[in-house]
């Protein structure tokens, strides 16, 4: 079934056909508990009751409409993003499909600010070693990932990747050459790696005192993922909540449908004119509902709460299993990271292996973040019954 796929994923050997909550269930009659959401993106779960309503009734009105026309619902949608990222500062929209196109959007519009305001030269964009920013020629050349730049050179120029350090990032910061910082403030390819608040305090300030532009990369950690609705909001900077010039999201957007954005701050909302970003299938109205679903029931304080008391039980519950495989646990919200002393990739398949239909047994759906790291990245709507069942596989897995 998979010969005429391009040889592009290591794909675990499971087939799916069906999900319910957390659960998904493969061509076998298989259950998988899933602590994935297809990498971030599930965020409300399989099979979400209002989802699947919203999707199915814009699907019988509208389904595509092209951006010389506007659409009611994809109106409705860019309305309440802004509104939902205007504690950070947010001002308008530009929708796009995906991370990577999110990510190529806010570089486009940093270049241009400094262009306008400095001439040209003054181009540079600043991203962290372990950074992960999307897989076009653009956004590799800003993921700060060797492994990731074998065999496509030649990159675009213009990308400068520095150690996560104040110091680093005070010499990188140059007044003459540099347009923008793009940040993960959860980096979640290369292992849950979680900013300090003492770095991004330093580089709100340096932003800003130099005019550098402040650009979030919430793709994977945004909306919610993290316990708060963007997760640079959990930090300060100056006594005063942190704010961004740029924000870009995508994967849990509108809960499973292709959907990402650019939000541009006071600085940079009137930077992009007519002609200077499109794309056919942004801002798509399947797309916008079902992120009205997604925004309706994440943007809410007591849901977002939930989100942190879930990671929580899930962190502490690894770390009281107290398995000498276990090297280190780091997490926000529902995003966890797990060092093992072991390759990953083999727990990954060895979760799968354990379903088994006739001893009505289940398996577990992971991912990894590198060579010896776990990473989670469960449904919002998991339950608690729901995580206690992952722990006590895990620790099954760990042997």
């Amino acid at each position: 079934m998979t010969d005429v796929f391009m040889d592009t994923y290591h794909r675990l050997p499971v087939t799916l056909v069906k999900g319910e909550g957390s659960w998904v269930f493969d061509n076998n009659g298989k259950k998988y508990l899933d602590f994935t959401s297809g990498i971030a993106v599930n965020c409300l779960g399989h099979n979400y009751p209002p989802l699947v309503n919203a999707i199915a009734q814009q699907s019988a009105k509208l389904i595509h409409t092209g951006n010389y026309f506007l659409s009611d619902i994809v109106s409705a949608f860019a309305q309440r993003l802004v509104k939902a990222c205007a504690p950070g500062g947010m001002k308008k929209v530009f929708l796009a499909n995906s991370g990577a196109e999110a990510n190529e959007g806010a570089c486009k519009i940093a270049r241009k600010y400094s262009l306008n305001k400095y001439g040209a030269g003054r181009h540079t964009i600043v991203t962290l070693n372990g950074s992960f920013h999307g897989r076009t020629i653009t956004t590799l050349s800003a993921t700060g990932q060797d492994k990731f730049h074998v065999n496509f050179s030649p990159f675009t120029d213009g990308f400068v990747h520095i150690p996560v350090d104040p110091q680093a990032l005070d010499r990188a910061l140059d007044e003459k050459t540099t347009a923008g910082l793009l940040v993960e403030v959860v980096q979640g390819e290369s292992g849950i790696k979680i900013q300090t608040h003492e770095f991004l305090e330093t580089a709100a300030r340096l932003c800003a005192q130099r005019d550098i532009l402040l650009i979030f990369d919430e793709v994977q950690c945004g909306m919610g993922r993290t316990g708060t609705f963007l997760a640079f909001q959990q930090y300060m900077a100056g006594g005063a909540p942190l704010k961004a010039d740029i924000v870009t999201l995508a994967k849990g957007l509108s809960g499973g449908i292709p959907s990402g954005a650019v939000l541009a701050g006071e600085k940079t909302e009137g930077v992009f004119s007519q002609g200077d970003h499109g794309s056919t299938f942004g801002g798509n109205p399947i797309a916008a509902a079902a992120g009205l679903v997604v925004l309706d029931t994440v943007d809410d304080p007591a849901f977002l709460a939930e989100i942190s008391r879930k990671g929580n039980m899930l962190v502490e519950g690894i770390k009281s299993l107290n398995h000498p495989k276990v090297k280190e646990v780091r997490g926000k919200g529902l995003m966890v990271g797990v060092d093992v002393d072991t390759e990953a990739w083999p727990l990954l398949e060895a979760a799968i292996a354990r379903a088994d239909g006739a001893k009505n047994r289940s398996g577990l759906l992971m991912l990894s973040a590198g060579a010896n790291t776990l990473r989670f990245l469960p449904p919002y709507t998991i339950s608690d019954s729901e995580i206690g069942q992952g722990l006590e596989m895990l620790k099954e897995l760990l042997g």
